[in-house]
């Protein structure tokens, strides 16, 4: 089912009913199951909490005057045991008062009887609107801590796990971050992890590009205006700093800002108030500042296009991510994540990858980075016609990469899918060849034949996807002989 299909459904909403009149509370019940609502009814108090002892519910409509238990009363446990829960008490008209009273203890809202079932559904509605809200900003919030908590970041790679157990020490704290790399390496990821696991969490993460806002407009998205302020402002308009207020605020390619932005930035980071284009008043901002850069900035510094103050105020802590060129255990468990985005997105079944293929990923320079895989990916999903991403779903303009097409004898080009093309001991020649995509390949010589053997095993099994059977095809052994070297050389 896709995103689109879960948000199409509708949250189903549990309501219970308290009352002591047993025909009235049948009536209530029957009303609001006609709008489609899912309903149960206690005929007292006590009956009514041992219900929300045993069911959980998201709205309660409970009669304010009752023996034993009243109305109150309920309205307390329902706040004890199932806080999130909307209650609406029905009351008499000498009773108002006291109804208005129970808002103050966290009554959502009141009916005054008689009640006619429109009322009755009119407000119970209501109440519903706010309670699936919540519910949807709970799965939203779910799906973020589900896509960027750290135990989910995809990774396989020694860079990226030292970047890891970097982020989880930084996040807690309330540090400017500078996140540097080549475009496409994931820095905006990065930026959305640590907010992610930050008390800033519940508050706005707000993102924005500085190198995509025309260089006139970039303070105005920043800092917001006031009417008047220039030719197109035509209302007040509030910021990214005062709209991010409380949560944290990204700010990419942060080396393409203008000078005169840098300067008011540096201000505003140390005074934290901003103030609107064309406005004198002061406005106090509590935002957590994340930038990211794929530019030098001591170079750029040196060339007097950026600030030295500014530089030094956001890089309190640096994180540097690699290019993926140099953290190729990462592009199999990417890939494959990627694969299955892809799938669920465009409503393919997918099985995976040939090993043909998978090799090629290893060995192909990836100079997009991350973003460039992604895309590749889904590119390929997109092109299959058979359920298992093979090199024949490439485009073509991949072709030129590390496995180059083959001239046969007749002077034509071989398809990247043809055998001759890509048989697997012409690509693990390629994959093992010294100066490759794998720098290990180019220090085997001089290593001891356990030690070549070790690697070999290792890397055929990335390459396979940690497919035994695959791998001892591959390595010509026995499944059994794989087990025994796994074993022997502690490999997993």
């Amino acid at each position: 089912m896709s995103k689109d299909q879960e948000k199409a459904l509708p949250i189903p909403i549990r309501v219970l009913l308290v009352d002591n009149e047993k025909d009235h509370a049948s009536a209530m019940t029957e009303s609001l199951e006609r709008i489609g609502l899912e309903c149960a009814f206690a005929t007292s108090g006590p009956e009514g909490v041992r219900m929300l002892n045993k069911e959980t519910f998201d709205i309660v409509v409970t009669d304010l005057m009752m023996n034993d238990i009243d109305g109150m009363g309920i309205l307390k446990h329902t706040k004890d045991t199932q806080p999130h829960c909307e209650v609406i008490l029905v009351t008499g008209h000498a009773t108002v008062p006291r109804a208005v009273e129970a808002m103050r203890e966290g009554a959502g809202n009141f009916l005054e009887k008689p009640i006619t079932p429109k009322r009755l559904q009119a407000v119970v509605s209501k109440a519903c609107e706010s309670v699936r809200l919540r519910k949807q900003n709970a799965q939203l919030q779910s799906r973020l801590d589900e896509r960027f908590g750290f135990e989910n970041l995809i990774y396989a790679s020694d860079s990226m796990k030292s970047v890891v157990e970097r982020l989880k020490r930084i996040a807690p704290t309330d540090a400017g971050v500078l996140i540097t790399g080549e475009t496409g390496s994931g820095k905006d990821v990065v930026a959305q992890a640590i907010h992610q696991n930050s008390p800033r969490k519940k508050k706005p993460f707000v993102a924005i590009n500085t190198a995509a806002v025309a260089e006139h407009l970039v303070e105005s998205e920043l800092f917001g205006h006031v009417k008047g302020a220039f030719t197109d402002a035509i209302s007040d308009r509030q910021g990214k700093f005062e709209y991010a207020d409380g949560g944290t605020l990204f700010l990419d390619e942060v080396g393409d800002m203008p000078m005169p932005t840098q300067i008011k930035l540096l201000r505003v980071l140390e005074e934290r108030e901003i103030t609107r284009v064309g406005d004198n008043k002061s406005i106090p901002v509590n935002v957590r500042v994340l930038a990211a850069t794929n530019k030098d900035l001591e170079k750029e510094i040196e060339e007097g296009r950026f600030r030295s103050d500014l530089y030094f105020r956001l890089k309190i802590v640096t994180v540097h991510l690699d290019p993926l060129s140099n953290r190729r255990e990462d592009v199999l468990p990417l890939a494959d994540f990627f694969r299955k985005q892809a799938s669920k997105k465009n409503g393919r079944s997918i099985k995976g990858f040939s090993t043909e293929l998978r090799r090629w990923m290893l060995d192909y320079h990836w100079k997009g980075n991350v973003r460039q895989l992604k895309n590749v990916i889904e590119s390929l999903v997109v092109m299959d016609i058979d359920d298992m991403l093979d090199m024949d779903d490439l485009s073509p303009d991949l072709y030129d990469g590390p496995v180059k097409r083959r001239t046969n004898n007749s002077g034509s080009d071989n398809s990247p899918g043809d055998a001759s093309a890509t048989g697997a001991s012409d690509g693990a020649s390629n994959t093992l060849q010294a100066g490759s995509a794998d720098p290990v390949s180019s220090t085997l010589v001089g290593k001891s034949l356990k030690e070549i053997e070790k690697w070999a095993i290792e890397h055929t099994l990335t390459l396979a996807n940690h497919n035994r059977e695959e791998t001892a095809r591959i390595l010509g052994i026995s499944e059994r002989n794989l087990y025994r070297k796994l074993r022997e050389y502690e490999l997993r």
